[in-house]
C-alpha cells in the first residue's frame, strides 16, 4: 500500500517542515482556505464557506486548479503565500521524470521589474535556508535571482517579457502584482506576456500559473480573468478576490479607514480589492501618441522660465519614488500648453533620504525651489526635502481628482510629452502634476 502524498497542508501543520513560519495559525484561517481549493484538498465547513465567499462559486473544487488570479488587497499575505506555493511545488515534488536530459524544472517568479520581483525571491529563500530538513537541497551558492535545489528544479527570478520567458519548462510561474504590468497600451501586454508561458507549463503535470495582484483598472488580464471566471464553475481557472482584512486580520483598521478617507477610490482597489472604474479606460494610447514630441526625452532649463514640479514620495521598500517637471507656454492661438521637460523614477529598493537629495538636485538644476506631492508618510517628505533647500507642498487634490482634471486637456491636445518607452506613464505623471499651483500648470 502506498503512502500518501505530503499535501500543502499537511507541510503548514508540521513544524519541522513549513509549520514554522506561522506565528498565529488563527490569522491564516482564510488562506490555508485558499490553499485547500488550490490543490483540490477536502475543506471544513468554514472552510467552505470562505471559499465560496471570495470566488462566488457554490460547487467545491473536485481537482488541482493550473491557474488561479488572486485580486487580494495590498497587505493581504499574498506575497508570502506565493512564495510558500513555490517552496511546496519545488521542494515537495519530484519532476524528474517529464524533463529531458540536462532539463530543469523551474519555479519563475515574474513582476513588471526584477526588483519588485526579489520580494516574493527573498521569502522563498528564507523559508529554504530556515527550515534544516529543506535547506540541504540547495545546490552551490545562493544567487540574488534565484537557487538550485537537488532535485533539479530551480527557482529563479524572472522579467515580464515574452521573449524571455521562451525556453523554458516551468514546474510554477508566479506573476506578482500583475495588474501593475504593461497591458495593451505596452509593445508586451501582460496578455502576450502570459500566452508565451503557458506552452512552457504543457510539459509538466501538475503545475501551476499564480497570478497575484491588488487590482487596479478594468482593463488587462486580470480584469479580464476576474469577468470572465469569478463566481464561474471552470475546473481549471481559480478566481479568489479578496479585502485586506478578510486574509489578514492584523492590518489595523484604522489603517484603511485613513485611507479611504485621503482617496476612497485609490483605498478601494488598494484595500479593498475593488477594481476601479475611475481610471478603466483613463487614457487611451491615441491620446497619449498623438501629445509625443517624438526623439525629445529630456527638455533643457530655458532662462526666463517657470518651472513646477510634483513628486510621488515612496518609503524605499516596495514601491518607486517618481517626479515631474514641467511649464506652461502660450501657443499661437492663445491656448495654454502643458510641457513636461524632464521625469525621474526612482525603483525600489531605495534610501529615502538618498532619493530624495537626487531628485532635490534635478528640481535645482531646473531653478526650483518648492514641490508639490501627497500626503504620503506624516511629515517625513517634508523634513527630507527641507534639509535638501526644498519646501515640500502638499496638494489639496487627491489623485483621481488631478487625474480627472487632466483628461479634457489632453484629450485637447493641450500637453506635450517626452519621447521614452513609459510615456504613458509620463501622461499620468503630468496629470498629477498638473493644476497644483499658481498657474495651470505646476
Amino acid at each position: 500500500m502506498s503512502t500518501p502524498a505530503l499535501s500543502i497542508l499537511d507541510a503548514c501543520d508540521d513544524p519541522e517542515l513549513l509549520g514554522r513560519w506561522f506565528r498565529d495559525r488563527s490569522t491564516w484561517a482564510a488562506w490555508f482556505a485558499f490553499l485547500a481549493a488550490l490543490f483540490g484538498l477536502p475543506m471544513a465547513p468554514e472552510q467552505q464557506e470562505v471559499y465560496r465567499r471570495h470566488t462566488g462559486r457554490e460547487g467545491l473544487p473536485g481537482a488541482p486548479f493550473g491557474e488561479c488570479w488572486l485580486a487580494c488587497g495590498r497587505r493581504s499575505g499574498k506575497s508570502f503565500t506565493l512564495a510558500l506555493i513555490a517552496v511546496f511545488l519545488a521542494c515537495f515534488r519530484s519532476y524528474s521524470e517529464f524533463l529531458g536530459p540536462g532539463e530543469r524544472g523551474t519555479v519563475m517568479v515574474i513582476a513588471a521589474d526584477r526588483r519588485q520581483a526579489r520580494v516574493i525571491m527573498r521569502y522563498i529563500r528564507g523559508i529554504i535556508v530556515g527550515t534544516p530538513l529543506l535547506s540541504g537541497m540547495i545546490e552551490g551558492q545562493l544567487r540574488a535571482d534565484g537557487l538550485d535545489l537537488n532535485n533539479n528544479v530551480t527557482i529563479e527570478v524572472g522579467t515580464a517579457s515574452f521573449r524571455t520567458s521562451r525556453g523554458y519548462a516551468f514546474v510554477a510561474v508566479l506573476a506578482d502584482e500583475v495588474a501593475f504590468w504593461p497591458s495593451d497600451t505596452s509593445a508586451e501586454p501582460d496578455y502576450e506576456i502570459l500566452d508565451a508561458i503557458r506552452p512552457g507549463m504543457a510539459s509538466i503535470p501538475g503545475s501551476v500559473l499564480l497570478c497575484a495582484s491588488s487590482p487596479y483598472a478594468k482593463r488587462g488580464a486580470l480584469w479580464d480573468a476576474f469577468r470572465t471566471y469569478y463566481g464561474s464553475d471552470d475546473p481549471g481557472v481559480l478566481v479568489w478576490r479578496a479585502e485586506t482584512r478578510s486574509m489578514n486580520p492584523t492590518i489595523p483598521e484604522d489603517v484603511i479607514s485613513r485611507a479611504m478617507a485621503r482617496d476612497a477610490a485609490s483605498a478601494s482597489a488598494e484595500y479593498l480589492a475593488e477594481f476601479r472604474s475611475d481610471v478603466a479606460a483613463f487614457l487611451s494610447r491615441e491620446a497619449v501618441e498623438a501629445v509625443i514630441t517624438t526623439g525629445c526625452r529630456e527638455r533643457p532649463r530655458i532662462a526666463g522660465v517657470r518651472y513646477s514640479a510634483f513628486t510621488d514620495p515612496s518609503g524605499g521598500s516596495s514601491d518607486s519614488m517618481t517626479l515631474a517637471i514641467g511649464h506652461a507656454e502660450t501657443d499661437g492661438s492663445g491656448r495654454e500648453i502643458a510641457i513636461l521637460d524632464a521625469v525621474r523614477e526612482i525603483a525600489a529598493p531605495f534610501s529615502p533620504q538618498d532619493a530624495v537629495g537626487e531628485l532635490a538636485q534635478l528640481l535645482k538644476l531646473y531653478g526650483i525651489s518648492e514641490v508639490t506631492g501627497d500626503r504620503y508618510g506624516g511629515d517625513w517628505p517634508t523634513e527630507a526635502f527641507r534639509k535638501q533647500g526644498i519646501i515640500y507642498k502638499t496638494s489639496d487634490r487627491t489623485k483621481s481628482q488631478l487625474y480627472v482634471d487632466f483628461l479634457p486637456v489632453l484629450n485637447s491636445g493641450c500637453v506635450e510629452l517626452l519621447d521614452f518607452t513609459s510615456s504613458y506613464r509620463s501622461a499620468l505623471q503630468l496629470g498629477a502634476s498638473h493644476r497644483t499651483g499658481r498657474t495651470r500648470f505646476d
